[in-house]
């Protein structure tokens, strides 16, 4: 089996990860821990499957979480999994292009 990449999160990635914990949180702490879990869940299968989720914008992939109104978008190279956002489904596609 091959071995996972490594992977680089970029800040403000985590913020938005941040923020919607924080959110999840104050209205219930269950739902908070599956947002959490589910976000991570999806960044080892995109660590172990880089190329399996489709290509997207200014050559990125995203992978749409299940549960959850976001998606990881992320830039895969050779060296590692760049994950550029964990952008809320309602917001402007493509706003992170600047992480890039």
């Amino acid at each position: 089996m091959p071995r996972s990449k490594p992977y680089r999160l970029h800040s403000q990635a985590w913020l938005e990860i941040e923020a919607a914990d924080s959110w999840y949180r104050q209205h219930s702490p269950d739902i908070s821990a599956e947002f959490v879990e589910e976000v991570f869940a999806a960044i080892r299968g995109i660590r172990d499957a880089p190329t399996r989720w489709p290509a997207y914008l200014f050559g990125t992939r995203r992978l749409v979480l299940d549960r959850f109104p976001f998606s990881i978008v992320y830039l895969d190279s050779s060296e590692l999994v760049n994950i550029v956002a964990v952008a809320h489904s309602k917001r402007r596609p493509g706003y992170w292009q600047r992480r890039l």
